[in-house]
């Protein structure tokens, strides 16, 4: 893998100062007081000046958006197989429960704070009924130009550009080149580590078609620094203020 990163063109290198950001892996959660995908995290995230939030959204079988990774969440086995009541049952260890997107959106409205929604993978039947409620809640709340959108499932990413074509939609699975999801309209990649590392060229053909590139869960200090070296716009990590740091710290030396 080092060699194939070493072999990275060299004009990645060259530029004046690294410009990747940093999203907080389902918010700033990796601190005293925090939790995943809680209301805190959203503003802990804010309060480091985070580029975004990133979250994860599930639909209860009411049909109520909210935000957990799942499918286990607390002492619920699957979050798409309950009700929404069940759901507000479930208590974190820093006593915040899990939020619904209404609560988690408007909050960040009230901040002003970027949120890089996920929308989970959900049974095919389920996908345009999830992804309209998403945007019609987005809308609703008139933060189109604060939200950007990733998923695993690329019909859903489809269906999310199909919505909302001025937005940016990033694809996350890792299967397709960055000239196949262009040819679709989507202009983001947003894949994981091992899988970025493997092509690393596909950063530089993204760029070239005026797309993003993202990565994800990046936490250790030297695969941060590889990824930010080699040109990516955003890192997404369980340690934002490390990764902060650790772009400053590169661009200080510039």
């Amino acid at each position: 893998m080092a060699l194939i990163l070493v072999a990275a063109p060299l004009s990645l290198f060259a530029q004046n100062t690294y410009k990747a950001q940093v999203v907080a892996h389902r918010g700033y959660w990796n601190t005293e007081g925090s939790f995943q995908n809680t209301i805190t995290a959203l503003k802990k995230s804010a309060e480091i000046n985070a580029y975004g939030c990133e979250l994860d959204v599930n639909m209860t079988t009411d049909g109520v958006l909210v935000v957990c990774h799942g499918p286990k969440v607390g002492d619920v086995a699957d979050v798409q197989d309950t009700t929404f009541a069940r759901m507000q049952q479930v208590r974190f260890k820093n006593g915040d429960g899990v939020p619904t997107l209404d609560e988690f959106v408007k909050c960040a409205k009230e901040l002003g704070h970027r949120l890089i929604l996920e929308v989970k993978t959900h049974p095919a039947e389920k996908r345009v009924e999830v992804v309209t409620k998403v945007v019609e809640l987005i809308k609703r709340y008139e933060m189109e130009n604060l939200t950007e959108f990733i998923a695993f499932n690329y019909e859903i990413c489809k269906e999310l550009h199909k919505q909302m074509p001025g937005s940016m939609v990033q694809y996350l699975l890792g299967d397709k080149t960055p000239a196949e999801i262009y040819a679709d309209g989507i202009m983001g990649i947003d894949y994981e580590y091992s899988t970025l590392s493997s092509h690393i060229n596909w950063i530089q053909e993204a760029h070239d078609l005026g797309m993003v590139v993202n990565v994800w869960t990046v936490d250790p200090a030297d695969r941060i620094e590889i990824m930010v070296k080699n040109g990516v716009d955003f890192i997404t990590t369980n340690q934002p203020v490390l990764a902060q740091q650790i772009i400053g710290a590169l661009n200080s030396k510039k």
